[in-house]
């Protein structure tokens, strides 16, 4: 059911529950998902309320858990506070809409819908990006899913080809100016890229690919979580191709997926979906074979649905 609570100092947030897990969206802030997780348990999203930037715009703050931004970053216009009361609904007993106000000095209007399955663990987070502007406005959705500390993100690879069999490239790997692929927080091994928190190590990483194989995951103390995305062949994606990027420093993690860019006139709007699921009492080890033991019958189960 949707119940008013108190969370995270904020007084106003509105909890989903189907008695397996649960999820609390703001709506005195955001557009925001701040918790997703089993009763009782850890939260696998990151929250982080005293953090900010300064910007042109005033002090845009991260909050954590999960927002909707639209790619490709740039200081100031990416950085548009939202730290004042949104708008919202439920549609149903366990789904909300939640809609920010207009981006004054960008014309665009964010929404986030948000449904839990009636059973089990899935989370369907709609994204949706409109054009309330008097110009063009080129874009692509952005999902950014702020991790609680201390675990892993997972990225697949493409999957084995011989060169014998196959000669033209798989996907793009994309680094920023500051990606040290040397950094200790990476693994890359040929079925997974692995980036760690590592409190001790303040420096910024970040990579991003073009996830083909449409999901990635977090694994945090037992607990794994999974959104599952679209890769579309045949289309721009921001930042030379990624539809999945990861990032951290210190304790922080982002796990983030973007759409495909979008030319949006005025009225136009740009959508993004992200289904999630979270496991709880995972075992999982280090290297890339004892990770696809585990992960295989999970994507598995998935992939049967979906057939």
């Amino acid at each position: 059911m949707i119940e008013n609570v108190e969370y995270f100092g904020q007084p106003n947030c509105q909890k989903l529950s189907n008695g397996t897990v649960e999820l609390i969206v703001t709506t005195d802030i955001g557009p925001r998902i701040i918790r997703y997780g089993f009763p009782g348990q850890d939260n696998i999203l990151g929250e982080c309320p005293e953090a900010a930037v300064q910007t042109d715009f005033g002090e845009w703050k991260p909050w954590g858990g999960h927002r909707l931004w639209h790619a490709p970053e740039s200081i100031p216009r990416t950085y548009v506070p939202d730290n004042t009361p949104i708008d919202w609904e439920a549609n149903g007993d366990l789904s909300v809409r939640l809609v920010q106000p207009v981006e004054s000095p960008t014309g665009i209007v964010k929404e986030l819908s948000v449904a839990l399955d009636p059973e089990g663990t899935g989370v369907t987070v709609h994204h949706k990006l409109t054009n309330d502007g008097q110009w063009p406005v080129q874009l692509a959705p952005w999902g950014l899913s702020i991790m609680n500390g201390g675990g892993r993100v997972i990225i697949p690879q493409e999957p084995f080809i011989s060169h014998d069999d196959c000669l033209t490239p798989a996907r793009p790997l994309v680094l920023w100016h500051y990606t040290n692929l040397a950094d200790p927080r990476y693994t890359i091994g040929p079925k997974f890229i692995q980036l760690r928190t590592d409190a001790a190590i303040e420096d910024s990483q970040k990579i991003g690919v073009a996830d083909k194989e449409g999901w990635a995951a977090y694994f945090r103390q037992g607990t794994l979580f999974i959104k599952f995305f679209d890769y579309i062949a045949d289309v721009t994606y921001p930042d030379d191709g990624c539809n999945c990027e990861a990032y951290t420093a210190a304790n922080f993690m982002e796990l983030e997926t973007l759409a495909p860019m979008h030319d949006l006139v005025p009225g136009e709007s740009a959508e993004h979906v992200e289904v999630w699921h979270l496991f709880q009492d995972i075992e999982l080890g280090e290297d890339d074979d004892a990770i696809e033991a585990v992960l295989n019958p999970i994507l598995g189960e998935f992939e049967a649905e979906d057939d």
